[in-house]
């Protein structure tokens, strides 16, 4: 434990050329000097969840460079033994720092931590294909070609870990993850710093350092992610209750419904049209989607259906006109119950026992039926009253 840097280890070969590695982690080096400096802190495992003063943290993790870690090295060579004694030295034997394998590591922190884990997985399931040549080129400022080594791929681990996303470029990394639940973590391993065209010397850590940042920076610019979706949970309530409007009773939105599904979905038709749209308009995509004729829907129903929307704040009218637009709200509304539906509702109704259980040849269904049998033996044998 250094008293300036935190923990750190230093490993010595017991054979020639008696290679030593050093190994030291910025995370508790800003800790460290936090501490020192009587700065306020929350910190995360390997990271700082909140800090009283921001821009001294910052200055403090810009300030660890280069001489404060030859420093380090050097302190501690002078105390603990090596096998280059003074006289070797004298000869001009003495340990030179390089570079093995750096990481530079953006946290994003999270106000609402369970919406963030739910964004985190919806940039997973939108970006599997940030690992193909052309989006590794634009993340590493490198130009991939044939020849460029390495296996070009998008991999997501989620076993019995944190889920990440991890691409790879030569042998170094790039890596998100949800880290401990509150924050957003972006984590560049470069593992040779000649994969950038940059020496290994310590020295050379200020350009280092400009990659593995920038490599973060760029990866969030190439992620794509949708309309954010999540709708809170009183929002999501008020939509599943009537409201009163002028002394009239206007009837709640409720998730499921098989009209307020084809209705949201329609309105999603019309996202991209800056004119917005009219009764006649989404009526005829309305009925399309319950599989009807437009002359089945009659104008007035229609109005009844704009009139809703209207009240519950989905849509609003455009001045001066009978054209009508979504609202922010209306456009998470509409795609969550969309998406909600179609990714969680409709494949879980999928396993449920059909009328003819036999029937049924889903291998989740299956294994659900075998468990559930297990569990009544086990009961029945076991006297145990369900």
């Amino acid at each position: 434990m250094d008293e300036d840097l935190g923990p750190f280890f230093l490993k010595f070969c017991s054979y020639f050329p008696y290679n030593a590695k050093l190994c030291l982690n910025g995370n508790e080096y800003a800790k460290c000097q936090l501490r020192k400096q009587d700065i306020a802190f929350q910190a995360l495992d390997n990271g700082i969840l909140s800090c009283a003063d921001p821009k001294a943290l910052q200055r403090i993790c810009d300030e660890l460079d280069a001489t404060k870690i030859d420093g380090l090295l050097r302190k501690w060579l002078d105390r603990l033994p090596h096998q280059f004694d003074d006289k070797d030295r004298a000869a001009g034997y003495r340990y030179e720092l390089s570079i093995l394998q750096a990481e530079f590591a953006l946290t994003q922190v999270l106000d609402h931590p369970v919406t963030g884990r739910v964004f985190f997985e919806q940039v997973i399931r939108e970006n599997l294909d940030i690992g193909r040549p052309d989006q590794v080129q634009l993340i590493f400022n490198r130009r991939v070609t044939r020849r460029t080594p390495g296996r070009f791929r998008t991999r997501v681990i989620t076993e019995g870990v944190t889920p990440s996303l991890p691409v790879d470029y030569k042998r170094s990394r790039i890596k998100q993850y949800h880290k401990e639940s509150q924050a957003l973590r972006t984590e560049t391993t470069i593992n040779d710093t000649r994969d950038f065209g940059i020496g290994r010397l310590l020295h050379n850590l200020p350009a280092l350092r400009r990659v593995g940042f920038a490599a973060n920076r760029r990866l969030l610019e190439v992620e794509r992610v949708s309309h954010d979706c999540a709708l809170g949970e009183e929002a999501f309530q008020d939509l599943q209750h009537p409201r009163q409007r002028a002394g009239q009773r206007v009837p709640a939105l409720r998730f499921a419904d098989p009209q307020v599904q084809a209705l949201l979905h329609a309105l999603l038709m019309f996202v991209f049209l800056p004119q917005g749209f009219t009764n006649k308009e989404l009526r005829q995509v309305f009925a399309g989607l319950l599989g009807k004729h437009s002359g089945e829907i009659m104008p007035g129903r229609m109005s009844y259906e704009l009139r809703r929307l209207r009240v519950h704040g989905l849509i609003e009218r455009i001045p001066k006109s009978h054209r009508y637009r979504l609202t922010s709200l209306g456009l998470r509304t509409a795609m969550f119950y969309t998406r909600v539906y179609a990714r969680v509702l409709r494949p879980g109704l999928a396993i449920l026992p059909t009328h003819d259980e036999k029937a049924s040849a889903a291998p989740l269904h299956r294994t659900f039926q075998a468990a559930e049998k297990a569990v009544h033996s086990w009961c029945d044998n076991a006297k145990i009253a369900a």
